[in-house]
């Protein structure tokens, strides 16, 4: 009986410890969703603006 007490007790310990990971994990989840909108909308800002365009890689500036 003893040894089952035990894994239960384990068992609860790791569900409470999974549970705290997932809660961090959205937390993260949330702040990064939002991060990703706000880039989102300022570029969209930036195009309806007509603003320069980004060079990423081996694309060639305009004067060349």
């Amino acid at each position: 009986m003893e040894h089952i007490e035990e894994k239960i007790a384990h068992l609860i310990r790791t569900v409470e410890d999974l549970s705290d990971v997932v809660a961090r994990q959205d937390a993260e989840i949330q702040t990064l969703k939002r991060r990703v909108k706000l880039l989102l909308e300022r570029e969209a800002g930036r195009e309806s603006a007509g603003g320069d365009s980004v060079t990423f890689g081996n694309d060639r500036p305009p004067h060349y």
